[in-house]
C-alpha cells in the first residue's frame, strides 16, 4: 500500500482495480479543513487522465505489474511484435499500447514490456537509443560549434531538430523521454 505522502510522478497506483500512473500531483493543505492531494492519474489500460483527489495520509494499492525484458522484432498492420528474451515467445502490442514509443522503436530495440495480470499493457523504451538518420538536407562543412539546427528524419520516421553539421547515414543518440539529438554515435 501506498500512503499519499509517497505520491510522486511516474509512481504506479491501483485506484478502483485499475492500474493508473500518476502524471501530476499537488499537496494542497487549506487554512481551514484538513490537508488533501489533488492528482492527474493515467489509466494504464486505455490512456485517459482523470483528476482525481486524495485525502492526506489515504492509502491506495500497489498494482500487480511486472515488467519482462523483450526484443521488438517487427510491425504487423497495427500491431508490433516483441519476443521474450528468455522464453522467445512472442507477444504483440497494439498501437495504443505502444503510443509514443513507437517513434523511437527500431527493430532489434530491448524494451521492458509492462504486464498487468498477465496481460501486456504497455511498453517502457530504453533512456536513449541509436538511430540513423534517413533523410535531412546536406550538411556544412566546418559549422559545428553553432546551435542552428534543421529537421531529420530518423529510421523509425520521426521527425527531430538536429545539429546542421550531421548528414544523412550518421548514427546519433536519441533521448527518448523528450524526443531531444543528444549526441552524434562514433564509428
Amino acid at each position: 500500500m501506498y500512503d499519499t505522502s509517497d505520491f510522486r510522478r511516474g509512481l504506479r497506483i491501483e485506484v478502483d482495480g485499475k492500474p493508473f500512473e500518476i502524471v501530476e500531483f499537488l499537496h494542497v493543505k487549506p487554512g481551514k479543513g484538513g490537508a488533501f492531494v489533488r492528482t492527474k492519474l493515467r489509466n494504464m489500460l486505455n490512456g485517459r487522465v482523470i483528476d482525481q483527489t486524495f485525502r492526506s495520509g489515504e492509502k491506495v494499492g500497489r498494482p500487480d505489474l511486472q515488467e519482462k525484458e523483450m526484443q521488438y522484432l517487427y510491425r504487423d498492420g497495427n500491431n508490433y511484435c516483441f519476443m521474450d528474451n528468455e522464453t522467445y515467445d512472442q507477444v504483440f502490442l497494439s498501437e495504443d499500447h505502444v503510443a509514443e514509443g513507437r517513434q523511437f522503436l527500431a527493430e532489434n530495440t530491448t524494451v521492458e514490456v509492462l504486464y498487468y495480470n498477465d496481460e501486456p499493457i504497455g511498453l517502457e523504451l530504453p533512456m536513449f537509443v541509436e538511430l540513423e538518420i534517413t533523410e535531412t538536407e546536406p550538411g556544412v562543412k566546418g559549422d559545428t560549434a553553432s546551435k542552428v539546427t534543421k529537421p531529420a528524419t530518423l529510421e523509425t520516421g520521426a521527425v527531430i531538430p538536429v545539429p546542421i553539421f550531421l548528414d544523412v547515414g550518421d548514427k546519433i543518440k536519441v533521448d527518448t523521454r523528450s524526443g531531444a539529438y543528444v549526441e552524434r554515435v562514433k564509428r
